[in-house]
């Protein structure tokens, strides 16, 4: 009845459309930090935010805020070896003279993939009432780990290999000896 007496009739205020945030004054600010230091975490922006214009908010907001805004929070990490002089150098070399060379004969390429499970997989946590205790089974066995390796080329897979214990680096030059190589899986071009 307020409604009706202040505007004249039933109908319902607008709701939806978007609110301005409390953090929109501040984009110049937000986003120079972030420019500043790329990895910053949310707790400490909302810290420099309240001691630099005494603006409080959530850490989570902030990345809301973000988020909206065109930032990511995804990273790619490199090893920082790669700034040696020495590295680089052998990255160019690499990519100069090895990979129009792998271009041209990718028949001859060989990825080696490694996977690995353990005998005894069983959830380690579960949810039972308080007081109680929660008793669950696990499988019996030898518990050990099992190791499949195997030689990845352009028109298959080759050289699969299995072995019942974790990957060492006896076991890989094994393989390589007496699968990969006695395959046909990889070349010797001295």
């Amino acid at each position: 009845m307020k409604a009706y007496h202040a505007r004249g009739d039933l109908a319902p205020k607008p709701s939806g459309g978007r609110r301005h945030s409390r953090l929109e004054p501040h984009r110049v600010f937000l986003l120079a930090r972030v420019t500043e230091k790329n990895d910053i975490t949310m707790p400490e922006l909302a810290a420099k935010l309240e001691a630099a214009h005494t603006t409080r908010v959530d850490p989570a907001s902030i990345s809301r805020w973000l988020i909206r805004h065109g930032c990511r929070f995804k990273k790619t990490l490199q090893a920082s070896v790669q700034d040696r002089p020495d590295v680089r150098q052998a990255r160019d070399e690499w990519m100069a003279k090895r990979q129009p060379k792998m271009r041209l004969e990718p028949h001859g390429l060989v990825f080696l993939d490694e996977t690995g499970t353990t005998t005894k997989m069983t959830r380690l946590r579960g949810r039972c009432p308080k007081g109680e205790r929660l008793r669950a089974k696990a499988p019996f066995g030898h518990w050990k780990t099992q190791t499949f390796i195997a030689g990845l080329r352009c028109h298959g897979l080759t050289a699969p290999f299995v072995v019942d214990t974790a990957m060492n680096r006896h076991i890989f030059e094994t393989y390589v000896e007496t699968q990969l190589a006695r395959k046909g899986g990889c070349r010797h071009d001295g």
